[in-house]
């Protein structure tokens, strides 16, 4: 298939999620992605309102990232981080789902913690995300915690955070998509860094690209004669 520039900067989430980014790096960010139209900037809790100020007056979101990137921390922990994230400005969140607990099949858990991530995205009335860290994950976890989120319906499911052992393949955004249902989209996340790759995530079935290589992407496109 073919994609427009305009198409593919809109499914991008120019992300700046290093623990040693201060202040400049997010006015660099959030410059970026007005100028480029990208969805949104993928950040931590902490600077969540000092992008939402920046980003004031365009269609750019700011985006929350919860329980990251390790997701080794209690439900509870983690909803009030995404309240204080929605409180702070946050339109959007992504979050990491235990991967221990998915690793030992505990199922009900990952429902449950799922259901209250995605209820306090609904009572704001802003998107969730649901991040797997696939690349801990056997096709079978994969599988089922993209079927619970068939029934719970987040947003999204996202691959990776990027800060994990490997990140996003096309073979498993095409597994989620084939099991979290009609109403959940893919997102695909971590060593995402050329038009190619990107390309490859898109054609797989995702609609949201988490990135920090985005203006490479689309220049790339513009090279290549894209539009």
């Amino acid at each position: 298939m073919t994609y427009t520039i305009k198409e593919v900067a809109a499914m991008v989430d120019h992300t700046n999620l290093k623990p040693y980014a201060v202040t400049a790096d997010f006015q660099k960010l959030c410059d970026e992605a007005r100028a480029y139209g990208f969805k949104s900037v993928a950040i931590n809790t902490y600077p969540v309102s000092i992008c939402r100020k920046m980003l004031e007056g365009s269609d750019v979101l700011t985006g929350a990232a919860v329980g990251f990137p390790l997701g080794q921390m209690t439900i509870d922990a983690k909803a009030a981080e995404a309240e204080y994230a929605v409180k702070d400005g946050a339109q959007e969140f992504d979050y990491v789902l235990n991967v221990g607990k998915l690793k030992e099949h505990d199922y009900a858990y990952i429902e449950e913690e799922m259901s209250r991530m995605t209820a306090v995205a609904r009572r704001a009335g802003i998107c969730c995300k649901v991040i797997f860290e696939t690349c801990y994950l056997t096709e079978e976890e994969i599988i089922e915690a993209a079927k619970i989120a068939s029934r719970v319906k987040p947003d999204f499911v996202k691959t990776s955070t990027g800060f994990g052992t490997g990140g996003a393949t096309a073979e498993n955004v095409k597994l989620m998509k084939e099991n979290c249902g009609p109403d959940v989209q893919v997102k695909a996340a971590g060593g995402i860094r050329t038009w190619e790759s990107a390309k490859a995530m898109i054609d797989a079935g995702a609609t949201r690209l988490g990135t920090s290589s985005g203006i490479r992407i689309i220049e790339e496109m513009k090279a290549a004669g894209l539009e």
